[in-house]
């Protein structure tokens, strides 16, 4: 398992963003205090909300790929 911490600016990346790791098999999860969504989730995520620091678990070893694509949302 990897993580990452996300933070997102704008409604719009939000949609992009799902849209990159959408395209990824393996399972993710966003996890900000005590509420854990789906990272494949738009609704779920727009739920975390915007301009806070949410942390991104992958459950796998092999994602480099997917930090470099979503580098730009990392907090």
């Amino acid at each position: 398992m990897s993580e990452m911490k996300i933070t997102f600016k704008h409604p719009d990346e939000i949609l992009e963003f799902v849209n990159t790791v959408s395209k990824y098999e393996f399972d993710m999860d966003m996890k900000k205090g005590h509420v854990v969504v789906d990272a494949k989730s738009l609704l779920g995520i727009m739920h975390l909300g915007i301009n806070s620091e949410i942390a991104l678990q992958m459950y796998t070893d092999d994602c480099e790929d997917l930090c470099r694509k979503i580098a730009k949302y990392a907090a």
